[in-house]
């Protein structure tokens, strides 16, 4: 097999396992060979399996259990040449050119069984899934002692599935198409964050395919798959709170905007406020005042409604602005205090993307 092949395969499979396990075994990578042409590695810790199946000429079926993270340096450092593995007595030998690694194995047969992968209920482009997690992950909670706040919601209705994530100061949700497998398929469901970021950052456009029962969700999508215990079903009214009127808005070209942020941000201290004041025809971003500096940037914006200065965290304001995938994002705003809904300008229908979030007081 090729050295990028395995390399690949290696290091996708071994990002579930996990930092502290509960076994030995679980800090291993299981790799089986069967048939003529089929190699598969695969990782569980007992919430997330990852396997990947890459083509190699299998001489002799079998299975050896080699510990992940090592398997995985190894092979990101190989030679660019073909490699092979086999087994001798409790070791796992492997070769590439000149390169020769003896590895200690562990027993296969104490490997836990991994999920079965459940019911397939429908397909999705994974250029737009894996965009679908980009808008909304960012805005999932890393504390665990919340885990309704560490998933998205996956929502699904018929044709359209909608994701969305909160931690408890800002709510995205997106908006996408796919393929139910059967008409007018209704489901909705959270999933850790985590692992659906990682889903997302394998995906190689193509189609990936998602899969629900008994408590397991299941994503495979080009020879890989994988399956992770779902969190608890109760989430947010999310709708309602993305919904409604709002006496001002402002519609700014997304890129200068962005670029305009990140630049005065650079003088904003830690926890202080990015500020956004809306004139006719423009929009002042300035931040700073401490002990560093000051920065301000003007940019054109139109605005409809009155006048508004409002303020945020400048990391939340940029990763609801990285979300927009369109040419000029919307701001929705009713007063200084009040949260700012951003989405994309909406044509004939509603806007796909959404993020609330929550503004600062001004000093």
């Amino acid at each position: 097999m090729s050295r990028e092949a395995i390399a690949d395969a290696v290091t996708w499979t071994a990002r579930v396992l996990p930092n502290r396990p509960a076994a030995p075994v679980l800090s291993g990578l299981l790799v089986t060979a069967s048939g003529e042409s089929d190699l598969s590695l695969s990782a569980f810790d007992y919430d997330v399996s990852a396997r990947a199946r890459i083509e190699a000429v299998v001489d002799e079926p079998g299975q050896v259990l080699i510990p992940g993270r090592v398997l995985a340096e190894i092979t990101r450092n190989l030679p660019d040449d073909a490699v092979e593995i086999a087994t001798s007595g409790n070791e796992a030998l492997l070769t590439c050119a000149s390169a020769e690694f003896a590895l200690l194995t562990m027993p296969a047969e104490d490997f836990p069984t991994l999920p079965a992968m459940p019911s397939r209920v429908g397909t999705a482009d994974g250029s737009a899934f894996a965009a679908a997690v980009g808008a909304v992950a960012p805005a999932a909670s890393r504390d665990d002692t919340l885990p309704m706040l560490t998933g998205i919601r996956v929502d699904v209705d018929g044709e359209q599935m909608t994701m969305a994530a909160t931690d408890r100061y800002r709510i995205a949700a997106k908006d996408l198409q796919w393929r139910p497998a059967e008409a007018g398929f209704q489901v909705g469901t959270m999933v850790p964050a985590r692992v659906l970021v990682e889903v997302a950052r394998s995906l190689r456009g193509g189609e990936v395919a998602l899969s629900l029962g008994d408590g397991v969700a299941g994503f495979e999508s080009g020879g890989r798959a994988t399956t992770v215990r779902l969190l608890d079903e109760q989430f947010i009214d999310y709708r309602s709170r993305l919904s409604g009127s709002w006496s001002i808005r402002a519609d700014v070209r997304v890129t200068p905007f962005i670029e305009a942020v990140k630049r005065v941000a650079l003088v904003a201290e830690r926890n202080t406020a990015v500020r956004l004041s809306f004139t006719a025809g423009q929009v002042l971003i300035q931040a700073g005042g401490g002990d560093i500096g000051r920065g301000a940037e003007v940019i054109p914006a139109e605005l409809t409604g009155d006048e508004i200065q409002v303020a945020f965290q400048p990391h939340y304001l940029l990763d609801g602005l990285s979300g927009v995938d369109s040419e000029f994002v919307r701001l929705n705003m009713e007063s200084p205090t009040r949260p700012v809904l951003i989405s994309e300008v909406p044509g004939d229908g509603a806007p796909a993307y959404r993020y609330l979030v929550m503004t600062l007081r001004l000093g």
